[in-house]
């Protein structure tokens, strides 16, 4: 993996010693990734990034790890606010949804993977809390998306992936209890009160948790399926604690 220093004057110090356990993935939606450094690296900007990853596999480095970094804005997760004190941000150079949204290349992965495989060993973020940016401000944005493959990243062991139960569908599947679903999105760290009602910030987190673990279909519907997949964040969170 190659890593050539591009250090950007936007950051601080992390707020009240707070440790380091949040990855927080992006993606740049900007034309090109020179034109995502040139912005992540404007003191005029307010915006950075620990890491950019290009799409061949090239990583800059922007901000030192134990510097705050300028990635997340307003967000949330389980609880914490300040988002940005907490995590490591990695902007993945990609136009995104309004400029043609192409994949993400095999390179940008892998670099992606070897990257994170570092940071991971450095500090002790548990695999639920490698996150979309779409997750901690799920009403604000939409990156990484939908082409992101959560699940491989998975499977080389950076952050988790729900695995539904095998059993058998019933002939008559039970209607789908709104309300659990929305107490389990809330207990792995969205940002949703459990009102029971299908209203819009239900829709919003849904849409969020679709993108990163149901990507086949984003449409904010906690339909029996992505039930079946929130609620297994609750057995993870179950087994780890």
């Amino acid at each position: 993996m190659r890593i050539v220093e591009r250090p950007s004057p936007n950051h601080g110090a992390r707020r009240d010693g707070a440790a380091i356990d949040m990855l927080v993935l992006h993606y740049t939606g900007m034309t090109s990734a020179a034109a995502a450094l040139e912005r992540l690296c404007d003191p005029r900007a307010d915006v950075s990034a620990h890491y950019l990853i290009d799409m061949h596999g090239i990583v800059y480095r922007l901000v030192a790890e134990e510097r705050r970094a300028w990635h997340a804005g307003v967000a949330y997760w389980a609880g914490e606010r300040d988002v940005n004190s907490r995590s490591i941000g990695i902007e993945l150079a990609n136009p995104g949804h309004d400029l043609g949204y192409p994949d993400f290349p095999a390179a940008q992965m892998e670099a992606l993977v070897e990257l994170a495989h570092g940071i991971l060993a450095r500090h002790p973020i548990p695999p639920q809390r490698v996150l979309a940016h779409s997750d901690v401000a799920p009403a604000r944005k939409i990156d990484p998306g939908e082409k992101f493959d959560w699940r491989a990243l998975a499977r080389a062991g950076v952050g988790w992936w729900p695995v539904p139960s095998t059993r058998p569908p019933s002939p008559a599947p039970a209607p789908v209890d709104l309300a659990e679903v929305q107490r389990a999105l809330a207990a792995f760290g969205y940002a949703i009160e459990p009102t029971g009602i299908a209203d819009d910030q239900t829709a919003t987190v849904v849409t969020a948790f679709q993108r990163h673990f149901r990507p086949a279909r984003v449409d904010g519907v906690a339909d029996a399926e992505t039930a079946a997949l929130a609620l297994e964040t609750g057995k993870f969170r179950a087994a780890i604690a």
